[in-house]
């Protein structure tokens, strides 16, 4: 803690405690990939500890810990999955042609806070027509046309902890490219599944995805990740490490919560194709935490 005031220096208050504490000369800890510690405030905490004692980087040790759930986080998890179903359910009764999505996404949050959940640590991602291939949030709303397409990407959250899933709704007919893509999204995200279990890692799991989507032909429409893990956070982001992408040695352990999203995204016929669950990996296989039809979704 320290005073707010016009030349305040919280980062020498900082070494000051640590000196009551006996921490002259120790090793310590930081957490430097954290948002809360900006590379300013980095380099005056450098600054203020130097000679005084040694400071190393120990951001992936916290990760680590939080990166497997105890019996009393997985029951927050599992609550954070049916917000996230209630507000797949509300979106679905929802989009439709002619419809503003404002009124999604209010219909989605609203789930959420019905069933006494919080807001998520980003923003929901919500876009249609060419922004449904954005697969980031942007200000702005438009109606829905009578043939659309609509990217949705949202978590429940309860006591922070979050549930993700991830859709692409149809409005109207889809065309022929909404199918193909569709059929290599919902097969690499069995495939993803099938890999999330215990001894496997990270990179494995995507792995399975890209060995899918470019037997498909679709390297160039998908991305260099898929998934991440997801736990008790906060703004500005839900993300927690390890992240779906080549070559990641992070092992999966039971008691992990795994978001695996399949993002297809073919600029060339403005065609969008997204799919993902959320999952408990157990002591032998895992479990859909975000249980829902693997269907194309048509409205």
């Amino acid at each position: 803690m320290w005073t707010d005031r016009a030349d305040a220096t919280p980062q020498q208050q900082l070494r000051d405690m640590v000196a009551d504490l006996g921490g002259t000369g120790a090793r310590i800890g930081v957490e430097y990939e954290s948002y809360g510690l900006t590379a300013s405030a980095g380099k005056k905490l450098d600054a203020a500890f130097e000679g005084f004692a040694t400071l190393l980087d120990a951001s992936r040790l916290v990760d680590r810990l939080r990166a497997v759930k105890s019996p009393a986080e997985i029951i927050y998890v599992r609550q954070a999955g049916k917000l996230a179903l209630a507000a797949r359910e509300a979106a679905i009764a929802t989009v439709a042609g002619g419809v503003d999505e404002g009124e999604v996404l209010a219909a989605m949050q609203g789930a959420v806070f019905r069933g006494g959940g919080d807001y998520p640590a980003n923003e929901f991602i919500i876009g249609p027509g060419r922004d449904a291939l954005l697969c980031r949030y942007k200000s702005g709303r438009r109606v829905l046309d009578d043939e659309d397409q609509i990217t949705l990407e949202w978590a429940g959250t309860y006591r922070h902890y979050h549930a993700a899933m991830m859709e692409t709704v149809v409005v109207g007919p889809p065309r022929d490219r909404h199918l193909e893509l569709f059929a290599a999204a919902k097969q690499a995200l069995e495939a993803c599944a099938h890999a999330m279990v215990p001894g496997k890692t990270a990179g494995e799991v995507f792995a399975a995805h890209a060995h899918v989507m470019d037997g498909h032909g679709l390297e160039k429409h998908r991305l260099a990740a898929c998934g991440y893990s997801l736990g008790a956070k906060f703004t500005p982001s839900w993300m927690d490490p390890p992240m779906f992408y080549a070559d990641n040695p992070w092992v999966l352990e039971p008691g992990m919560v795994l978001f695996a999203h399949m993002i297809l995204m073919d600029s060339e016929s403005g065609t969008a194709m997204c799919l993902g669950r959320t999952y408990l990996v157990g002591v032998n296989g895992n479990e859909c935490l975000t249980e829902a039809p693997l269907d194309l979704i048509v409205n």
